[in-house]
């Protein structure tokens, strides 16, 4: 199995205990869509941005370009 592209966004899931379905669901888009963008990097932007608002964070953190978490 290849590592992920953007793995902060597994670890900010994770530590709100929600799955990949509960966030694909609340981002309003099937749970394979998800999986697509995490593992392509194709995430659109908007996407990104409401993803930050639910995980209070910066798109630099979650596509790994800061590695600690700041909002």
């Amino acid at each position: 199995m290849k590592p992920m592209k953007y793995p902060n966004i597994d670890a900010e899931r994770a530590r709100m205990g929600i799955t990949r379905t509960e966030l694909a669901a609340r981002l309003g888009v099937g749970r394979r869509t998800l999986y697509n963008w995490i593992e392509s990097g194709n995430i659109p932007e908007t996407q990104l941005k409401n993803m930050c608002m639910l995980f209070n964070c910066t798109i630099d953190y979650l596509v790994g370009i800061e590695t600690v978490k700041s909002s």
